[in-house]
């Protein structure tokens, strides 16, 4: 059948990512830098994308598509957005006049829980002098992790839990050769972390530099492991720095000895 669905002209697209986050039925994804329609089936054709679009890239057109199918792009949603991501999604079917009952169930079956994005940010820590400690004695035992996911390969662009908070690039292996990773680092950051040697890092520099065009993110931290393999990864942050256009981030690194040894963190420019 013929209906409205959403046209990307590459040519005009800057890899903002800022329709992404626009569009509650997740139908569009960010491939090499441009914007891609997903699936067919994840538009409604609505355009709430388009007025998020800066360039004027995306349109919307008449022609042969597949219905829009919201029992799918529910379950779409759910895997990759989780929670927050289904409450966008109902409010906009809610606009549109689409169906919105959401009663997530256990053994739904709709794709791996593990990919559900969460975000639960932890209570402030009490700040009277005589009883403070400092941040690893305070974390001791304890996570300080607030969000889900954290693969490169699996966090959104966009995510609450990167907005208004320095981002945490974290080599696989750190937090397993030093026990301070979460009191000194992961505390109060957005996190990511990858391994540039055993990882396929095709799409690494795009998705970062979509997550650093939020303005309200003031800097990157890149903790890794002092070996040499490792020094990749400090590569593809200054790649995505320089691809999203910021001039005003704050890059530092900081290296993890083979025997747990937190070194002095450089500035990275």
């Amino acid at each position: 059948m013929k209906r409205n669905i959403i046209n990307i002209d590459e040519s005009k697209c800057n890899g903002c990512a800022q329709c992404i986050t626009a569009c509650a039925e997740g139908a569009l994804q960010l491939v090499n830098g441009k914007a891609k329609l997903v699936k067919e089936i994840f538009c409604d054709g609505f355009g709430d994308c388009l007025g998020e679009c800066p360039t004027g890239a995306l349109t919307i057109e008449v022609r042969e598509a597949p219905d829009f199918d919201y029992a799918q792009t529910k379950g779409h949603v759910r895997n990759e957005r989780g929670e927050a991501g289904l409450q966008q999604l109902e409010t906009a079917a809610q606009k549109h006049g689409a169906p919105s009952e959401h009663r997530p169930s256990a053994d739904s079956g709709e794709g791996c829980p593990g990919m559900k994005m969460r975000f639960t940010p932890k209570p402030a820590a009490g700040v009277d002098a005589a009883i403070a400690t400092d941040a690893a004695k305070a974390s001791a035992g304890r996570s300080e992790l607030e969000q889900w996911p954290v693969q490169i390969h699996l966090v959104q662009p966009g995510a609450p839990f990167f907005r208004g908070r320095e981002l945490l690039v974290l080599s696989t292996c750190a937090p397993v050769a030093s026990a301070d990773i979460h009191g000194q680092f992961i505390r109060g950051r957005g996190v990511v972390v990858g391994c540039p040697k055993l990882d396929n890092t095709e799409g690494y520099v795009d998705k970062l530099a979509a997550i650093l065009k939020d303005k309200s993110i003031p800097g990157v931290l890149v903790v890794r492991m002092e070996v040499p393999c490792c020094g990749r990864l400090t590569k593809i942050v200054q790649n995505a720095v320089r691809q999203s256009g910021r001039h005003d981030l704050r890059v530092e690194e900081v290296q993890i000895g083979l025997d747990g040894t937190i070194k002095t963190p450089s500035r990275i420019e």
